[in-house]
């Protein structure tokens, strides 16, 4: 006897969409039968789509709950529950937190409260209580003079499964238009121009002393311990070369086609944030993420900075003047994340895969998430 039967539904598999059934049994899926029957004391979808637990490998959306404005600085824990309900509304079921370690600002926020964060996404998970699986993703920022040191400190917790290298150096990478990052942090931080010249000069000196070093040096350690590695905002060749060297697997955000398309011959799979694709196009003047899938060059989305925007950029996709079938796009926040971090069990609707299933309703603005369940266990 089945724990859980959701019925009378649109079943997006990896490959094909089709009316059917799914059961699940001890928090897997044992099932799957086609037709619109209901069997007695089964879940009626009523038509709804169900796709597989959406998978999210880069969000920065603890941070925001931690510091919700400027100088307030919240509990950790109850950060911690804000945003994991948030993930689970969303979709998401599998959640790498991803951690600033190292900033390219002295004494930020986030490196106040990287600590507090990771010891609370560790109790969190001891506890059982959170919606989602949490995970933890490394975001180094290598002209930090201790970036190192501080991976070191934090890589034998057991859930971290991702590392991202970065370097937001003005003039390159996501800010090779140097005008967009003088923008962007004299709005963030108030600089006037004179401090921003010389916040510029400073963050140019770290790079040069610290930037190759460190990035060679994290690489060696996370491909010591088994971890994917990411490499962050790419703009050329050599910048993809110098990842595919390192044993990148993973091209997080890179700013270019032509980054994106060397990524993918160099065997990376190329990942682009959600809300560019919903909003049409880069908040720092790089690439559009439509573009890279009109040309057959993006394998995963990320929901980055907003949640919702996840499985709103895949029916996006789908619905939208790209063209994906429906399985394609699913599989952009799903399948091709969970390959991509390794995790082979979940990211697809298929007897033996783990029961992560969330229930939507297609509408012509947006995609309506009714119900998710994580292991066959219903979290929102």
């Amino acid at each position: 006897m089945a724990d859980l039967i959701l019925g009378n539904a649109r079943i997006v598999t990896e490959d094909e969409v089709f009316a059917g059934s799914v059961a699940v049994q001890d928090g897997m899926i044992a099932a799957i039968d086609r037709g619109t029957g209901l069997v007695p004391g089964a879940f009626d979808c009523e038509g709804d789509i169900v796709v597989p637990g959406l998978v999210e490998l880069h969000t920065d959306n603890l941070d925001r709950h931690v510091t919700p404005r400027p100088k307030v600085r919240w509990h950790a824990g109850s950060a911690l529950m804000a945003h994991d309900a948030q993930m689970a509304a969303a979709g998401i079921t599998t959640v790498f937190d991803a951690l600033a370690v190292g900033d390219i600002i002295d004494g930020s926020s986030r490196m106040a409260t990287l600590r507090d964060m990771v010891a609370a996404v560790t109790a969190g998970v001891a506890s059982g209580y959170l919606r989602a699986e949490h995970r933890l993703h490394l975001r180094c920022e290598v002209s930090t003079a201790t970036a190192v040191e501080m991976f070191t400190s934090l890589a034998d917790n057991p859930l971290v499964g991702i590392v991202s290298l970065m370097d937001h150096t003005p003039g390159q990478r996501q800010f090779v238009h140097e005008e967009q990052y003088r923008t962007y942090f004299m709005g963030k931080y108030g600089f006037s121009h004179a401090e921003m010249d010389e916040f510029s000069r400073h963050q140019r000196d770290n790079a040069d002393r610290f930037s190759g070093l460190h990035r060679r040096a994290i690489a060696a350690l996370a491909r010591d311990r088994g971890f994917t590695l990411a490499s962050h905002d790419d703009a050329t060749a050599d910048h993809v070369a110098e990842a595919a060297e390192l044993g990148t697997r993973l091209a997080e955000f890179p700013t270019t086609i032509a980054a994106a398309k060397a990524s993918r011959t160099a065997g990376m799979a190329v990942m682009m944030g959600a809300p560019n694709l919903i909003r049409g196009g880069s908040h720092s003047g790089n690439i559009a993420a439509a573009d890279l899938a009109a040309a057959g060059d993006l394998d995963l989305l990320s929901s980055d900075y907003v949640p919702v925007s996840l499985l709103a950029a895949a029916f996006r996709l789908h619905q939208g003047p790209l063209g994906f079938s429906l399985p394609a796009a699913i599989n952009t926040v799903s399948r091709n994340p969970a390959r991509t971090a390794g995790l082979d069990d979940r990211g697809i609707i298929a007897v033996g895969k783990r029961a992560d299933l969330v229930r939507v309703r297609a509408t012509d603005e947006m995609p309506i998430v009714r119900e998710v369940w994580r292991s066959g266990r219903r979290v929102a």
